[in-house]
């Protein structure tokens, strides 16, 4: 799944939009980020609305938000869309990715095994919550990816769902990365801790950030994959794990490849940790 493009734009930075799903009571948490360059931006949150409005009309209901888990169990305003619809409209948005040429990151935690490191003393304290877990990791990704470009092309502005309990603590950790990091990237002497990512995190209302809502859709979905491949919870209807699996191999196609998130040789002691508290279907993709 390694990217045969590089996402970045010729000038100017990129944002970096996220979101997680499962950091409630569910066994597997994820979080994905969706990498535009400033260039197209204005054009790609024009194209969203214009979904959300088709959306609108074929409800008859107001939608300023697609909330993806209420989207795909069909509750609330989605109720009286059947099944097969709200497939169409998932791979639609599948669709709109790819069209769009924008990037994919991700990251995931097995949260038992995380537990079980977090209580035995082995968690950095700089990860010392699922939440912060999953977004260093994601930085790093970035971060690593992004390093051997030239000028400014792979400076990222990463921006957050508001998440007030983490927000002062990850600007922080993000601000003054811990030394153990710099091996992740393979820092050089003479490089900067973290130079590709610009400034703090912001962090920002998904209402008003319509791209903050794409990576929660797709959250969910590697979410869903997840636990469906880990027989940790059942298939809701008869073909969602190969629906699922499709959608989830169609997005990993955006993806700015396994080596910089989950390498599979070769790991350092940093890159082993988010490889280790990983959902192993997740850092196999």
């Amino acid at each position: 799944m390694e990217g045969n493009e590089r996402f970045l734009a010729e000038d100017g930075v990129n944002f970096c939009y996220t979101d997680e799903s499962g950091t409630g009571r569910e066994s597997i948490a994820t979080m994905v980020g969706i990498v535009v360059d400033s260039q197209r931006m204005h054009l790609t949150k024009r194209h969203w609305r214009e979904l959300l409005d088709i959306l609108t009309q074929s409800t008859k209901r107001p939608i300023a938000e697609l909330h993806t888990a209420d989207f795909y169990s069909g509750n609330g305003v989605w109720r009286d869309i059947d099944g097969p619809t709200r497939a169409s409209v998932i791979t639609a948005v599948l669709d709109w990715l790819v069209d769009r040429k924008h990037h994919v990151v991700y990251t995931s935690v097995l949260k038992s095994s995380y537990s079980a490191a977090l209580s035995e003393g082995a968690m950095p304290s700089e990860t010392n919550t699922p939440w912060r877990f999953l977004g260093f990791h994601l930085t790093l990704a970035i971060q690593k990816y992004s390093q051997h470009e030239k000028g400014t092309k792979g400076h990222t502005v990463l921006v957050f769902d508001n998440e007030e309990r983490e927000k002062v603590r990850f600007s922080d950790v993000v601000l003054n990365p811990p030394e153990w990091s710099d091996e992740y990237y393979s820092r050089g002497s003479k490089q900067q801790q973290l130079d590709q990512i610009v400034d703090v995190p912001y962090f920002g209302d998904s209402k008003e950030l319509p791209l903050i809502q794409v990576a929660d859709f797709f959250a969910f979905l590697l979410r869903r994959y997840a636990e469906i491949q880990e027989n940790l919870v059942p298939p809701r209807y008869t073909d969602e794990a190969e629906r699922v699996t499709g959608w989830v191999n169609h997005l990993k196609d955006r993806s700015i490849g396994s080596a910089h998130i989950y390498p599979r040789r070769q790991r350092n002691e940093a890159q082993d940790l988010f490889y280790r508290y990983a959902a192993p279907s997740i850092r196999d993709l």
